[in-house]
């Protein structure tokens, strides 16, 4: 048996990947349970449904979703363990799930939109002060996200990292993955770059790694590979979002078949079997999360400047996990997406020889490039969407190239022409960087 309290999530019907189409993960509702010495209790009587519990860095907090009403949408709440008051902290019409502690005072959450769900920031950044939740965080709102995509939070990484689940590519595909992004909203990248079987529920470990579910099998991330790791676990469809006990086991969501309900099992890395600890007839145990203080993660002011553009530099646009180019590109094309999800071209800038660019863009909005040889033909093309935050500077090895790999240790032969990036933020975004001194 575990050896603290859990809250685990209790659900009639649970679809796991359904947020990530916009939809609802818990179509027949879900309650809050609170595991205790064997027995169960609702964490929150008197809520119509109760979902996504994250547990404060002191162990004296929960964070959750909540509906009052049946006919109210999701929102963000929060209960002290002590007392087992609760009070709202976003009242959004539109829907507000899956919240996650940052440090100093702040969350992240999904918040739907017309568009899909968009992960949002709220409460003032108090530099390194632990504060108290803001009461009117709801005033503090910042979007995190930029591209056309449904993003869901997964963890809060003890570096300080978001890690979220999306579509792969980023903005045009439907393949779940599993990216990070900073609090401010900037740095948004890949975990791994080894794509193509879905995964979704990462949750990280005491030791840094991160596990996450294909579904019938589980899976790390481990900063030793630039690539993911296979774990040895019985077999089973599993829900994600493990947790880890004091003693190192692991809490996972399992079943045996889609046709079965997922029950809470205790696994102890390596073994050849899981332990039932929790079992509801009729009803999905999800979601374990341990009642107990734990590492705060780190907390990076923002380093955004007041621009409403970035600036992005590329180390050698020829290296990629496709495969490097046999020459460098004459070219890099900026795409971005109107309004209205129409495709706009926002110019070109030179290649230099050792395949370097440095470029000028528009921020907070999603982005792509296309690399050209010398009569205009697109030689690699990104297939997703990302973005840079305004005031963000950014610098790549390659296009989609990896942790993994690193350039020569020289001068960019960009930066030996000029120290001025090239501007693709359109005419309207020039005419605003200039003003900005540029």
């Amino acid at each position: 048996m575990p050896d603290t309290d859990l809250i685990v999530t209790a659900a009639p019907v649970y679809e796991p990947l359904a947020a990530l189409h916009g939809g609802e993960r818990f179509p027949s509702g879900a309650r809050l349970l609170l595991f205790h010495a064997g027995h169960t209790e609702p964490l929150v009587p008197g809520f119509a449904a109760t979902a996504d519990a994250n547990v404060s860095f002191d162990g004296k907090r929960v964070l959750f979703s909540g509906k009052q009403a049946a006919t109210d949408p999701w929102q963000i709440w929060e209960l002290t363990l002590g007392d087992r008051s609760v009070r709202r902290l976003i009242a959004d019409t539109s829907g507000a799930i899956r919240p996650f502690y940052l440090p100093a005072g702040r969350l992240v959450f999904a918040q739907r939109t017309p568009q899909g769900f968009r992960l949002m920031a709220a409460g003032k950044d108090t530099s390194w002060a632990v504060a108290p939740m803001d009461p009117n965080l709801g005033s503090t709102l910042t979007p995190l996200s930029y591209a056309a995509a449904n993003a869901v939070p997964a963890d809060v990484l003890v570096d300080g990292r978001i890690l979220f689940e999306a579509g792969y590519p980023l903005g045009a595909g439907t393949t779940p993955e599993l990216y990070l992004v900073y609090q401010d909203g900037s740095g948004v990248e890949s975990v791994r770059c080894d794509h193509g079987t879905a995964r979704w529920g990462g949750r990280q470990l005491a030791s840094g790694d991160v596990v996450f579910t294909h579904g019938a099998t589980l899976a790390r991330f481990t900063s030793k590979f630039a690539h993911e790791v296979e774990l040895n676990a019985p077999r089973g469809d599993f829900a994600g979002a493990i947790a880890e006990t004091t003693s190192g086991d692991w809490l996972v969501s399992a079943r045996s078949s889609a046709a079965s309900r997922y029950a809470l099992k205790l696994w102890k890395p390596g073994a050849a079997a899981m332990q039932t600890v929790l079992a509801v007839n009729a009803e999905n145990i999800l979601e374990p999360v341990v009642v107990a203080p734990r590492p705060r993660p780190n907390h990076h002011p923002s380093g955004l400047h007041p621009w409403n553009y970035g600036n992005l530099l590329a180390l050698d646009s020829r290296q990629s996990r496709l495969g490097d180019l046999p020459k460098p590109p004459a070219s890099v094309r900026l795409e971005t997406l109107d309004p209205q999800g129409r495709i706009v071209v926002n110019g070109t800038a030179p290649v230099e020889a050792d395949g370097s660019f440095f470029v000028q863009v528009p921020g907070d909005r999603p982005i792509r490039f296309s690399l050209l040889n010398g009569a205009g033909s697109v030689v690699r093309k990104e297939a997703g969407w990302f973005w840079i935050r305004s005031g963000e500077q950014r610098i790549c090895v390659g296009c989609h190239t990896g942790p993994e790999r690193g350039s020569e240790n020289r001068v960019p032969a960009v930066l030996l022409r000029t120290t001025t990036p090239a501007d693709l933020t359109g005419a309207q975004g020039a005419a605003t960087s200039k003003a900005g001194g540029q």
